[in-house]
């Protein structure tokens, strides 16, 4: 059959995380490929672009939106574009609609779907759930720790329940893992597959590396990249610090790559620490090439991204039990550690006293995240469409 004419709403497309990556990727990947792709999307390049296979429509949030995150913002009146929106969606004739979460951009696309009775397909990127039980801890404070455990759960099936009820109104959906696609299947009842990250491995590189070789009398440099918030469990690098100094690992630095509301605790905890702020390209990927070890601390991440740009660039990752950084790990036989909070600071003992181990996890690192491919991760996005566009 011919490709479908996809109708793209991402809920962000410029922002600094993993929706927004994925989504630049999936538009450049549809663009390269020849595919008729529309991407309607939030930004400051206003307006209609069209060129050769590949449509943008990106419109303005306005003043009266709320920040989400340090460079993520929703705006409830965003439903001011939609008869702009709906004129474009109208011309290209898309035989798809696909949007990436309940966002304003997701619920425009959702609500066009069902006025033009186009296929609506979604994607899962982000265990809003999770985030919502953990963002509200702070009005939780003054409860019990037994009343605010019970508040903080309720809040979290909440969540998920009122996220599942927007997504089950898709005909096909994606998630980053298969755990997460079994537990979606089985609370929306309609049909889940995977879509995983890929990886540019020429970007992310060990030959990148500028520091010494992590052996000998080297300082070791121990790296997270990601949003500086609570929902990340970042306050557990000021404790990984603290467990390393009392086993006499004295000499060690931290690499923290990022921006949020956490950034200005983690830079009186962490002393020693580098804060170099958001990179991108060639300083992100030098970055991640310099460190010896990558944490990863989140319990709430649906894949990581970073996981996998640490492992193309020949560091080893710790992670927890939780998300999508566990399958990573696991996935790639010996590139990594899963562990609980309190074994991270033993698991990077374990690394420091066992170089040869070390050195051979960090070319397992780079072997893994070699064979991932950001066009298997989308030809396996077409070849779903095809269950639901006539």
């Amino acid at each position: 059959m011919p490709d479908p004419r996809v109708a793209f709403f991402p809920d962000s497309f410029h922002e600094v995380n993993g929706v927004a990556h994925t989504a630049r990727q999936f538009t450049a990947w549809a663009a390269r490929t020849g595919r008729p792709f529309l991407c309607v999307r939030a930004g400051a390049n206003r307006g209609y672009r069209a060129e050769a296979n590949l449509q943008t429509l990106e419109l303005p949030r306005g003043p009266l939106s709320f920040a989400l995150d340090a460079d993520l913002r929703y705006d409830l009146l965003f439903a001011r574009h939609l008869r702009r929106i709906t004129a474009a969606v109208r011309q290209f004739r898309p035989d798809v609609i696909h949007i990436t979460g309940p966002s304003e951009l997701g619920k425009i696309g959702a609500v066009l779907a069902h006025q033009l009775r186009v296929p609506l397909a979604a994607s899962w990127h982000t265990n809003v759930h999770e985030y919502a039980a953990r963002r509200s801890a702070w009005m939780l404070g003054a409860l019990p720790p037994a009343a605010r455990a019970t508040a903080t759960a309720r809040i979290e099936r909440a969540a998920f329940r009122a996220a599942a009820r927007f997504y089950g109104r898709a005909r096909v959906l994606f998630a980053p893992n298969a755990a997460l696609c079994a537990t979606l299947a089985q609370a929306t009842g309609r049909p889940c597959f995977p879509m995983a990250r890929g990886i540019d491995a020429r970007l992310f590189s060990p030959a990148r590396r500028t520091a010494p070789e992590p052996y000998g009398s080297h300082r070791w440099t121990l790296g997270y990249v990601g949003r500086l918030s609570v929902e990340k469990n970042v306050a557990l690098l000021p404790r990984v610090a603290a467990a390393l100094r009392s086993r006499g690992f004295t000499d060690l630095r931290f690499l923290v790559v990022g921006q949020g509301a956490e950034e200005q605790s983690l830079r009186l905890a962490l002393p020693n620490g580098t804060f170099p702020g958001v990179l991108r390209g060639d300083r992100l990927a030098q970055a991640y090439s310099n460190m010896d070890c990558f944490l990863f601390p989140s319990h709430t991440d649906t894949f990581g991204n970073v996981v996998l740009e640490a492992l193309a660039s020949g560091v080893p990752a710790i992670v927890t039990p939780d998300g999508g950084p566990a399958h990573l790990v696991r996935a790639s036989n010996g590139a990594g550690v899963v562990a609980e909070d309190e074994a991270f600071a033993d698991c990077i003992a374990a690394m420091i006293a066992d170089p040869a181990e070390h050195a051979s996890m960090r070319r397992r690192a780079r072997s893994y995240a070699e064979a991932a491919s950001w066009d298997a991760v989308f030809e396996g996005v077409y070849a779903a469409y095809e269950a639901i566009v006539p």
